[in-house]
C-alpha cells in the first residue's frame, strides 16, 4: 500500500533519510523507533508530502503522492500542533475537519459518542480555542480529527507525547480496537518502546536515516529494541 523507491532527503549536503526499499502493506500496523535525529518525521512528512524527496519517491497504491493527490482522500494523520486550527474551537475545527472530507453531519455526531471517553470530559462544550488547551488536550484534538473521516491510512507522529497515563492507556485500547475491527494501516513513531509495541506487529528502527533493523513482533521483541537502545 505504502513503498519507498530509493527514497532520499538532504538538507545543505547532509544526507538525514536514505531508504531504498520499504513496503507497508495494507492493514499493518507499523512503529517507527529511533533517537533523535534519526528521520522518523522526516519520513513521515515524505509520505504525507509536505516536503520533498531529493531523491526517490514515495507510493500509496502505486500512485507517487508528489503528483497524484488521491491518498489525500483516504488518509489520516496528526504529526505535531502546526496542524491544528488554534484559533477555533474544537467543535469549530472538527466541523472544518468534516467539511474537508465532506462527511455527513450523523458522522461528527457519531464521532463525538465514539470519542467521549477519550475526551473525557476536557474537550466539548467548554468553551475554549484550542490554544487555550492543555497540552495534552490539543493532542487529544489533533489525533482525534485525524481518526474523524475513518481514514485507510493513519499516520501519528509521537502521540503519546502530552498525553496523562490513563489517555496514554485509552489511546493504545483505542488503536487496538482499530487494528482488530478494520483493515487500516497504521504507521506510528514513538520513544515509547513499550507503547509502541502494545500496538504495532513491525516495527522498523532507524538510525541516522537508515533502516537498521525491521522486526516482525515477537515475545523477544521488547528485548531486542531495549538491547539496541542501551548501547
Amino acid at each position: 500500500m505504502i513503498e519507498t523507491f530509493d527514497l532520499t532527503k538532504k538538507y545543505n549536503d547532509q544526507l538525514v533519510l536514505n531508504l531504498p526499499k520499504i513496503s507497508i502493506k495494507k492493514g499493518e500496523t507499523f512503529g517507527l523507533v529511533g533517537n533523535n535525529g534519526a528521520g522518523k518525521t522526516t519520513f513521515f512528512r515524505l509520505i504525507l508530502d509536505l516536503i520533498r524527496a531529493t531523491n526517490g519517491e514515495v507510493q500509496i497504491n502505486n500512485a507517487n503522492v508528489a503528483e497524484n493527490p488521491e491518498w489525500k482522500k483516504i488518509t489520516g494523520s496528526y504529526l505535531d500542533d502546526n496542524y491544528l486550527i488554534d484559533f477555533l474551537t474544537p467543535e469549530e475545527y472538527f466541523e472544518f475537519i468534516a467539511g474537508v472530507y465532506q462527511l455527513p453531519k450523523g458522522d461528527l455526531e457519531k464521532f463525538y459518542t465514539d470519542f467521549e471517553t477519550f475526551f473525557n470530559g476536557e474537550i466539548l462544550q467548554k468553551g475554549k480555542y484550542i490554544r487555550d488547551l492543555s497540552r495534552g488536550n490539543q493532542q487529544k484534538v489533533g489525533i482525534a480529527a485525524a481518526l474523524l473521516p475513518n481514514p485507510e491510512i493513519l499516520i501519528l507522529d509521537e502521540p503519546f507525547n502530552g498525553l496523562d497515563p490513563t489517555t496514554q492507556i485509552r489511546l493504545i485500547n483505542l488503536l487496538n480496537e482499530l487494528k482488530t475491527n478494520s483493515d487500516i494501516t497504521m504507521l506510528i513513531s514513538s520513544h515509547d518502546l513499550k507503547h509502541v509495541t502494545e500496538v504495532c506487529e513491525r516495527i522498523l528502527v532507524l538510525n541516522q536515516g537508515e533502516a537498521f533493523k525491521d522486526i516482525l513482533k515477537s515475545e523477544n521483541t521488547m528485548k531486542e529494541l531495549e538491547e539496541y537502545f542501551a548501547v
